[in-house]
């Protein structure tokens, strides 16, 4: 089974943590049913930018994102190479090591 490794967020997973997840969910799904509380302002219908995570490793196991996905990235905050949304990204054969991105757009924008 493959696991998602979650690097340290201060607010969402401040230990960080590896979990075994089943191939085929994405990772916005995987981190919520292990209670990693993700935004997803869109409810995962790939039309917002705050599941917005980066993939450190184990980012080209994962199906490249769409023109629909890539449009919306170029909105999000802190936006890198290794940027995807989470409700888009679905987990392979791939170990994932995943990064949660400090602020998300709806943050940035409110000034939390």
């Amino acid at each position: 089974m493959p696991q998602l490794i979650i690097l340290p967020h201060e607010e969402l997973c401040p230990e960080g943590v590896v979990i075994e997840v089943e191939k085929g969910i994405s990772v916005c799904n995987a981190l919520l049913v292990n209670d990693i509380e993700i935004e997803h302002a869109c409810e995962m219908s790939n039309a917002c930018t705050t599941c917005h995570i980066y993939v450190r490793e184990g980012f080209d196991s994962i199906k490249e994102s769409d023109e629909t996905e890539d449009d919306l990235l170029d909105k999000a905050w802190g936006l890198d190479p290794d940027s995807r949304l989470s409700c888009q990204a679905v987990v392979n054969e791939t170990d994932l090591v995943i990064e949660i991105p400090k602020y998300t757009i709806n943050q940035v924008s409110e000034n939390h």
